[in-house]
């Protein structure tokens, strides 16, 4: 299978929420997004505020202003999601510490040299643009009209994918499955796999600081019994996720989402197995920290199975154009509508043309994305695949990445998808390390980053 459709199915709906800020434009609003600051942003009252540095980050400062505006964006946030709104000071102090860790990531990113070029930025605010079902034109003068410079906002969507990027590299790059873990994990898996079931967890993460003492560990597990205590005695879990969680899911009520066993840490699993819907699992210690896990829901997973019959492959091939300041959508979809009939009726060849043309790292080959099974792509591309008859291409489809023109080349059925489900499993256990190595990997970041508050100056 293609790498950019594995990779690109994984990360996108991450990076199209992460990046969709604006309430009038997404429902999901960035952690991240810094709004361009005015000089002197007005306050709830309707007055105007002095700025001032609220905290040192290395040799960077975050101002009161762009804790003001961020704060602003977490309320919004918040109550879009029904969570309860800390009190303000609370608020304050987890979004500033959100920013900190943000900020210590990009300098990271930068300091190590990892880039991201423009063409990159361009593409991802476009794939923005078309989820919110606006051309660039439109998106931008909604930007500038809540406030938010096109400038700014293009370095929130490079911050967002240079730090994708780090991780890639600091953590995910790093994390080995052997094949003896392949193996223990496929059969394992054929003995459960008709009970299989996924979770939703909550959790309220406080960090452990590598050099804390034994009194500072106590310490902050007194404050996780203290906090698991109050959710058993009926306060609102998503509140206090969003008052103390030091998580990256703390604004989103600490919800982990919906995944299947093998995509959560052990321990996560162990803690919660024998839990109802609702309950509060006892602390739990991990590397990254102290946990207060909730269990949100529990429901079948019948789809994450691996496979255990035939299965049906297509050797496709496609050209990816992509919407930009020089091609508007209407013009990307003329020009694909062109193509198709050069190839439909004029004969012309359809890898020739993709090498010509497309835009992603496949045109090098024609278009071709090799074999692909199902799921393997984004829901719009798999749909109008699976309509196409072999030798038969489409109109224009439009995905998140683009506008394709679709070819299928053949079909095959693999009767017994041994290496699929090798692959699916080495997928599945790399899920499961990366979240607790990444958690790990944002602690030590954080321990080793010199931090100056000054909120309370």
């Amino acid at each position: 299978m293609n790498l950019l459709f594995r990779l690109a199915r994984a990360s996108a709906p991450r990076l199209l929420c992460a990046l969709l800020a604006l309430p009038l434009i997404g429902q999901a609003q960035s952690p991240r997004l810094r709004p361009a600051t005015p000089a002197t942003p007005p306050t709830e009252a309707g007055e105007r505020t002095l700025d001032r540095v609220v905290a040192v980050v290395n040799e960077e400062v975050i101002t009161l202003n762009e804790l003001h505006l961020r704060t602003r964006v977490a309320e919004g946030q918040l109550r879009r999601q029904n969570i309860p709104l800390p009190p303000p000071d609370v608020l304050k102090r987890q979004v500033l510490e959100r920013m900190i860790i943000d900020r210590a990531q990009v300098q990271q990113a930068r300091e190590t040299g990892v880039r991201v070029d423009d063409q990159t930025v361009n593409a991802a605010i476009a794939r923005i643009a078309e989820q919110n079902n606006m051309s660039l034109p439109q998106f931008r003068a909604r930007l500038e009209q809540d406030g938010v410079t096109f400038a700014r906002f293009r370095e929130d969507v490079r911050e967002d994918i240079l730090t994708s990027r780090l991780r890639d590299r600091e953590v995910d790059n790093r994390i080995q499955i052997s094949e003896a873990e392949v193996d223990n994990f496929i059969a394992e898996q054929a003995g459960v796999a008709a009970d299989a079931v996924e979770f939703n967890i909550a959790q309220i993460l406080l960090r452990v600081p590598d050099n804390a003492d034994t009194r500072r560990i106590e310490e902050l597990r007194a404050r996780a019994e203290d906090l698991a205590t109050q959710a058993r005695g009926g306060a609102d879990f998503a509140r206090l996720a969003a008052s103390f969680s030091a998580g990256a899911e703390a604004l989103q009520g600490g919800e982990l989402g919906w995944r299947t066993a093998e995509r959560l840490p052990t321990l996560f699993i162990d803690a919660v197995k024998g839990l109802k819907p609702g309950e509060i699992a006892p602390v739990v210690r991990s590397p990254g920290g102290l946990h207060v896990l909730k269990l949100v829901g529990r429901r079948s997973a019948v789809d994450a199975r691996l496979a255990t019959g035939p299965v049906q492959q297509t050797r496709v091939r496609h050209i990816l154009l992509r919407v930009s300041d020089l091609t508007p959508e209407p013009e990307v979809r003329r020009r694909l509508v062109e193509l198709r009939e050069r190839i439909v009726k004029g004969g012309q060849d359809f890898g020739q043309l993709a090498r010509l043309h497309s835009v992603d790292a496949s045109s090098t080959r024609g278009g071709e994305l090799g074999w692909i099974y199902p799921g393997d792509t984004v829901p719009e591309f798999e749909k109008a695949m699976t309509s196409l008859q072999p030798g038969e291409v489409s109109e224009p489809v439009q995905s998140p990445f683009g506008f394709h023109l679709i070819q299928v080349m053949e079909r095959r059925v693999e009767e017994s998808p041994v290496e699929r489900n090798r692959q699916a499993a080495r997928q599945a256990l790399r899920d499961r390390k990366a979240e607790e190595a990444f958690q790990e990997w944002v602690r030590q970041l954080r321990d080793r980053t010199y931090v100056e508050l000054r909120l309370d100056d």
